[in-house]
Order: structure tokens, then sequence, then C-alpha cells
């Protein structure tokens, strides 16, 4: 398996010997005392991921991206607190064993979890054609036993406020994109004022991942999924906010996603369809997906928001990473979809 990581971008370095020294004072049972060497994970395009090698072995340092960032998102504290506990349930989440809340250490809050091996699929695929619908079947099992679990039973009953939850996305995601366009986008302001005058009722409670999609998984060589990460937002709400989020990013060579992100993700569409992604999650966890439509839109709203907050990074000048220039089409191509959808 090739090396996933890389050297740590300049703009994104942080001071190795004060972050080596505090995980030796602060774990000594899992890094031991000698010498700690840092890279980084350089394939995501929001929080900051770097790996520490140690005598102890390797572990995940996950800490928020350079620059003001949205309310909300890229919440350290949040990340760690689930992934402390979810593991016992939901061994597919990679277990934290610390977090950090001094942004003196590493210059914004982190925290250090378990290093998880295999294959995160962005601009190819590492397994062969006939193993990929294996890794659809995968990904929507993994998210219906993921609503499976009892937020009580691993001490995430507080996770979040599930009554009006969906309501508040809709606003939520409506304030952070008035606070993040670079221009006027006038179908983004439709779609929410869509969104918000047909908000749907949920039927369950469950946990939220809040951001599922192929490329915040890893699988393994085989198509088993070994690993979800990035769980900054994860919260209690409606189950079909996930399978909305998952339908949104399950790339369709001739849909929105795949004019947006181009190559850089894989066409899920060809191995299994939206329809059958939704059959197969409703026949899991007994929920009705009929409705499903409403929650693709607020999906795509909300990706339209992410991508203009990457946009407007690289367009203040937070980051030269030159991949996040590319978002600029983003918001107008998402909310029109979103719009054909609510029709």
């Amino acid at each position: 398996m090739a090396d996933d990581t890389a050297p740590i971008r300049s703009e994104e370095r942080f001071d190795e010997a004060r972050v080596a020294d505090y995980l030796r004072r602060t774990l000594p049972d899992l890094v031991g005392t000698g010498t700690i060497t840092f890279d980084q994970f350089p394939g995501g395009a929001a929080n900051l991921t770097y790996r520490a090698v140690t005598e102890g072995g390797e572990f995940v340092l996950r800490r928020a991206p350079l620059g003001p960032t949205a309310a909300g998102g890229h919440d350290m504290a949040r990340e760690h607190k689930v992934l402390s506990r979810l593991w016992r349930a939901f061994p597919e989440a990679p277990r934290s064993h610390l977090f950090c809340e001094d942004p003196e250490i590493m210059g914004k809050p982190f925290f250090v979890m378990e290093r998880r091996h295999g294959h995160v699929v962005r601009s190819s695929w590492p397994i062969p054609e006939p193993r990929r619908r294996h890794v659809c079947e995968e990904l929507v099992s993994a998210l219906a036993r993921l609503h499976e679990v009892d937020p009580a039973s691993v001490g995430l009953e507080d996770l979040g406020r599930p009554a009006g939850f969906v309501e508040r996305q809709v606003a939520g995601w409506s304030r952070r994109w008035d606070a993040a366009k670079t221009r006027d986008v006038p179908a983004m302001d439709a779609v929410a004022a869509a969104l918000g005058d047909t908000t749907p009722a949920p039927e369950a409670v469950v946990i939220l991942h809040n951001d599922y999609k192929l490329d915040n998984t890893m699988i393994d060589d085989t198509g088993n999924l070994v690993a979800v990460f990035d769980w900054d937002m994860a919260t209690l709400g409606d189950p079909l906010v996930d399978l909305g989020t998952t339908i949104a990013y399950w790339v369709d060579p001739d849909g929105p996603t795949a004019a947006v992100f181009g190559d850089r993700v894989q066409p899920l569409t060809p191995y299994m369809s939206t329809g059958e992604v939704a059959a197969r999650y409703g026949a899991a966890t007994g929920f009705d997906v009929t409705g499903i439509d409403w929650y693709v839109a607020l999906a795509l709203f909300r990706l339209a928001v992410i991508l203009e907050q990457i946009y407007a990074r690289y367009v203040r000048g937070q980051t030269s990473d030159e991949r996040f220039a590319e978002f600029a089409p983003g918001a107008p191509l998402l909310a029109g979809a979103a719009a054909d959808l609510l029709a």
C-alpha cells in the first residue's frame, strides 16, 4: 500500500518540538518517551490532519484549519467526544485518546486518535471494478448500523438538541452562506426559502455523522469498510439527514457533484443507483424514505455552502492550496440541482 502522508505544507506547520513534548507528557503509555516525528495527510480540504510517528506506534492529530472558521464547524472538542465513546458500539469509528483545548500547543485545539490503515477513495479506485459494488453496500450498511446505536448506550445522549434540528439546519446553513459568500447567487436564497417552507417531521432521533460520504471513509484491499472519519459535525437528529447527504455525494457522472468535483471523486452510480441506496437503507432500518428528495436538496444546499467556505479561504489568502480555487462554480451548480428537487 502506498504511503498516504506527505511533508507538511509550509503554511500549515506547527511547533513540532512543543507538540512532541506535550504528547510525551500527557500520553506516555501510548507514545513512549522517545523521538516523535510528524507529517501530514494531504487529501482533505477542511480540517488539518497529521501523523505522529512515535516509539509506541503511529497516531493521528486533528485540528481546525488556519484563520477564522464558521461557527459550529471544525469542532475538535465535539469530534473527540464522539470518537472517545462511539468506538465501543460502532467499531468503524477510530478511538480518540486525548483532547487538547490549549491553542498554544498546536495553534488551535486538537485531538489525538488511533491510526487506521487502508484506502481513502478520492481520485482513483484502489480496488478492481468487481469489488466496487461491495464498497457501495458497505457504505449503506454501515450508515444503517450507526443509526441503530442507542446514543445513551455510549454516553452521547447529550450530543445535540434533536427537537427542531432540521429547522435549525436550514436556518444555520443560510446564515453560513451569508457569512461565506464571495458573490451573490440568487438560487441559494430561493432554495433556503423553499426548504424552510416545507420542512418534514422526523420519524426518529439517531446519532448523525452529518457528513457521511465515500471519502470520509476508509476501505481495505477487498472493499470492506474499516473506518469512518470526520465526526466534527456529529449530532443527534433526523436519520434521513445523513441519508440525504450520502445520496447528494453519491456521484453520478451526469450529476451536479461530478461537475463540481471532476476527477477528484469517483462516481458510484455505475455500481449502485441512488434509488437502490435509499431502498437498501430503508430495508435495513425500517425508516420511510419516500420523501428523501427534500433531504437531498438540503444536502446539496449545505454542500454549496461548504464549498463556498473553502473557496473563500483561497480568495482571502488563508491557504495557497490551488485545489480550493476550483470550487468557484460549486454554489451556483448545486443550488440549481437543489431547486430542481424541490420544484
